[in-house]
Parts: structure tokens; C-alpha cells; sequence
């Protein structure tokens, strides 16, 4: 279900037009682009799959951006996780399901998927726990946070054998929407697309598969920002001792729990959220 999510994300099962040439847009983008030498490497590598004869110049499409087919791989990725499953001796992720599917598998396991673990669970966090106490970072067993007062919004218990694995808090919008424990494997699809919000929509549709109910919290109102505020909040920040992950105007989870913490040094609830 997470392979079906993600395909349904990249191309709509496939179904989405891919118009672009990829070696024009590669090209392009290594001689006038932003970033010359990660386009030129990529076209380098979608010249070694001509060379392979795996895919015909005509046929090889692929996004604005350069990246290629249903799964939208950049041709780097092609060449390190594209599988042959389908038995014709060449990988084929622009017009075979079999192929596209065993090639975005293998991706994942590649990046260390978990067998046996599921993306995350939607949870209440209490009050009494910090939501700047969120990221990969500060993972404990799940069974820890349990104790802490953290349960499922379902009011079903954790499988008994996620309690004594590692989880952590998600809380990608503070305060004001859904919380979750998060899982490794969260981390293993934000490592095909580094968004959190890509991440979440892929495990929320691939939980919607089997049951289509959508997330129990509401997303609250927020105040309304731009990137440019946020990169100024950033510094801000950061001028006060905090690590923010960067100033690139996102708000990641890094600029979320700092945000938490400099409300609480403050005397505030924290909210984990521009404010």
C-alpha cells in the first residue's frame, strides 16, 4: 500500500502525463540552471541509460524537472534502484506497472525500509508533553510514550509488537493539527521526497486504502506567513542559540520544536507554531 501510494503521488498510477524530454530538460538545466553540476551529473547518467539501450530517446520523458517516468526517479536513482521484474533484461519505469512498482520497492528498502513496522500512528499528545520534544532525534520506545500519556485516537492499544520498538512525535503543524508517532519508516519515504507533507500524504492515503476515514484532528486556523517570514523568524532564532535546520523559510520540524522551546523560555504554552 505504501509502493501504491507513492506511484499514485509521482504519476496517478501512471496515468499522468510526462511530457518533457529528458535530455533536454537536463541539458537546459546543467548549462542555465540553478544548480549546473547536480544537472550535469544527472545528465551523465541519463546518457549512460541511452548508452544501456534500456529506454529509446523518444521514449524517455520526463518531468519539468528531470525526473523520469511513473516513478519519477532522476536518472542517478534509475541507475541504483530501477528493477528488471518483469523479465524483458531492462528496467522499464516509463511504461511497465510490474517494473514501476518492484523499482520504487526497492528504493525503499534501500533506504532501509522496516519489514513488519507500519509509517505512524495518529495519536493525542497530552498537554503535559512538549511539543517541542518532536523529531527523528528524540525517538524512545513507543511503550515510553505510552506511559507518558500518548494514545491512539482510535482508542485501540499499539500493537503489542510496536511497544517496545522506537517511535517518535510528528507534529507537523504544532498545536494546530493532527499529532502522530512516527515511525523509521516515516523517514524512509521522506527519503524519496524530503517533505513532510509528502511523507504524510503518502501514509495517509496508503491507511485510506483499507480504510477510508481521514485524520481525527482537525487542522486548525493558523496564522497566514510567507517563506520570507519564516526565513526571518529562522534567524531570529538561530541569533538566539537555537538549531532551526537552516533558514530556508520551511518549517520544518527543527524550526517547529524551536519555536516550542523559545514560547516555553518565554513562560508560554507552546504551540510549536508561527504565532
Amino acid at each position: 500500500r505504501i509502493i501504491l501510494a507513492i506511484w499514485a503521488r509521482e504519476s496517478g498510477y501512471g496515468g499522468a502525463k510526462i511530457p518533457h524530454d529528458a535530455i533536454r530538460v537536463l541539458a537546459t538545466r546543467a548549462f542555465m540552471g540553478q544548480r549546473r553540476d547536480f544537472f550535469k551529473d544527472e545528465l551523465i547518467a541519463a546518457l549512460k541509460i541511452l548508452q544501456n539501450g534500456d529506454v529509446s530517446r523518444k521514449a524517455m520523458k520526463s518531468s519539468w524537472g528531470g525526473a523520469m517516468g511513473q516513478p519519477q526517479f532522476m536518472p542517478s536513482s534509475y541507475l541504483k534502484y530501477a528493477v528488471d521484474f518483469d523479465g524483458d533484461n531492462h528496467p522499464n519505469i516509463w511504461g511497465s506497472d510490474i517494473d514501476t512498482m518492484a523499482s520504487i520497492a526497492n528504493y525503499l528498502a534501500k533506504h532501509g525500509w522496516v519489514k513488519g513496522r507500519d509509517w505512524g500512528y495518529e495519536v493525542v499528545i497530552p498537554d503535559s508533553i512538549s511539543c517541542a520534544l518532536e523529531g527523528p532525534d528524540n525517538r524512545t520506545s513507543i511503550s515510553k510514550w505510552v506511559t507518558a500519556g500518548v494514545k491512539r485516537v482510535s482508542g485501540r492499544p499499539f500493537p503489542d509488537h510496536e511497544l517496545a520498538r522506537p517511535g517518535n512525535i510528528l507534529m507537523p503543524a504544532g498545536r494546530y493539527g493532527p499529532a502522530f508517532i512516527a515511525t523509521e519508516n516515516f523517514y524512509v519515504i521522506k527519503e524519496y521526497n524530503e517533505s513532510d507533507t509528502y511523507a504524510l500524504f503518502v501514509g495517509h492515503l496508503a491507511d485510506r486504502y483499507g480504510s477510508n476515514k481521514g485524520f481525527a484532528a482537525a487542522w486548525k486556523p493558523t496564522k497566514k506567513t510567507t517563506r520570507g517570514a519564516v526565513r526571518t523568524l529562522q534567524q531570529a532564532l538561530e541569533a538566539k542559540g537555537h538549531d532551526v535546520g537552516g533558514a530556508d523559510g520551511l518549517i520544518g520540524f527543527k524550526t517547529r520544536r524551536s519555536i516550542g522551546k523559545d514560547q516555553e523560555a518565554g513562560g508560554y504554552f507552546p504551540t510549536c507554531w508561527v504565532g
